[in-house]
């Protein structure tokens, strides 16, 4: 779960570019790429107990659970960070 994080982060940051239209470093960027790594990262995690509860398998949706929300935080931070450098 956690190899999600990285790419996740990326993909916020890029995402953050798309949606603000530009890539220079600011506040409001930062702020876009922080909750677009967090909602990526969240997606990736919560696909996966979404799948798994749809399965029928309440063992592993129910394990994979606590493991989304950290993995959101850490796909944020992640994102937060790459939107400062250019």
């Amino acid at each position: 779960m956690f190899d999600k994080v990285i790419p996740a982060g990326i993909a916020g940051d890029k995402l953050s570019r798309t949606i603000t239209g530009t890539d220079e470093v600011s506040v409001g960027r930062t702020t876009v790429a922080v909750g677009a790594g967090g909602m990526l990262g969240a997606a990736a995690t919560g696909a996966v107990t979404i799948g798994a509860g749809a399965l029928g398998a309440t063992a592993l949706a129910t394990a994979a659970a606590p493991i989304v929300i950290p993995v959101a935080l850490a796909s944020a931070a992640i994102a937060g960070l790459c939107s400062l450098f250019e």
